[in-house]
């Protein structure tokens, strides 16, 4: 079992920076691929980003479309954290924002179906 526990949410304005971070229980965390997921009220749960675990591959970054070259993720396999770092934010970003793990085995690092482990989620507020 793994534990994930996210933090950093909160209130920004339109065009501001919040950064979040997910702390993983275990001792199996840099075998997990990490994927930040996030649900607006009334929308699906959408992929945002995800850094996948393990030796070879961790060194690559999956991001959605939308996202691309303002957010970050990161990852400290020794503090087992994943991070999260947002810029330039826009009104419709406004949601819950989850940590999600999954077995680095396993296909699809943007299909949130194919994680195993998920954080309660922290609520990020974008402001005009």
């Amino acid at each position: 079992q793994v534990q994930l526990v996210e933090s950093g949410g909160g209130l920004v304005q339109v065009g501001g920076s919040l950064g979040l971070s997910c702390a993983a229980s275990g001792r199996i965390f840099s075998r997990y691929d990490m994927g930040w997921f996030r649900q607006a009220p009334g929308k699906e749960r959408e992929f945002v980003a995800a850094i996948p675990g393990g030796t070879i591959t961790s060194g690559t970054r999956y991001y959605a479309d939308s996202v691309k070259g303002r957010f970050t993720i990161s990852r400290d396999n020794a503090a087992n954290t994943v991070y999260l770092q947002m810029n330039s934010l826009k009104p419709g970003e406004a949601a819950v924002y989850y940590c999600a793990a999954k077995n680095v085995a396993s296909l699809g690092i943007t299909n949130w179906k194919n994680y195993d482990y998920w954080g309660q989620g922290t609520q990020v507020t974008v402001s005009s």
